[in-house]
């Protein structure tokens, strides 16, 4: 009865209060840890699709890349890589701009980010139709379309996340105090064009 006395006694006492506050390892906020542990994932996603590309080089031995016979739209690739990367620092601009609390610098930099990341999609969309070969050709196709595509397709995820980062700017969800609904999309946005920077030079440059 004493033991079931003090138990009761114990429940009663700390029933009411909240439970102790989580103590972090980290100074960084967890979804920002969070995200950096999902972008970590990603690259070693890109790597297998990478290793992918040099096992067929290696096993193919081809002296020239691409192949006798496939040309790849280097310049206007180049022109693609010129745009995304200045998204990076437009996206940039954008989250420098909400720290000072301008949403006029945060909405104008966030919109020609989403302005740079359609022109980006739109023009690889326009590459694929004229390239003049499939997926299933060879094995240099299948790599090329695997490793753009999913870039491609990693793009396309950013943007969502970034229009959707927009409309709540718009809706005056951010402050200098409160912007993680931006910065979040925005590392995700920066780990996209580092990673575009690579799949160019791998595949139309090396």
């Amino acid at each position: 009865m004493t033991a079931h006395a003090e138990v009761h006694a114990h429940d009663g006492h700390h029933g009411g209060e909240h439970p102790p506050e989580i103590h972090l390892s980290s100074n960084y906020p967890q979804t920002i840890l969070g995200m950096l542990l999902f972008i970590g994932s990603e690259a070693m996603l890109f790597g297998a699709f990478f290793a992918a590309l040099f096992f067929v080089r290696v096993v193919n031995e081809a002296p020239h890349w691409p192949p006798t016979g496939y040309h790849l739209p280097v310049f206007v690739a180049a022109m693609n890589t010129i745009v995304l990367v200045t998204s990076s620092f437009t996206m940039h601009w954008s989250l420098a701009s909400i720290k000072r609390n301008n949403r006029v610098g945060m909405i104008a930099g966030l919109s020609l980010t989403v302005l740079m990341g359609i022109t980006f999609v739109g023009t690889q969309i326009r590459e694929y139709s004229r390239i003049g070969f499939a997926p299933g050709d060879n094995a240099f196709a299948s790599t090329f379309y695997g490793l753009t595509g999913l870039h491609g397709f990693h793009v396309i995820i950013g943007l969502l996340l970034l229009m959707f980062a927009l409309v709540r700017g718009l809706r005056g969800h951010y402050s200098a105090e409160h912007h993680h609904g931006l910065e979040i999309p925005g590392i995700y946005w920066h780990f996209v064009d580092v990673m575009w920077i690579i799949v160019f030079i791998t595949v139309y440059i090396i």
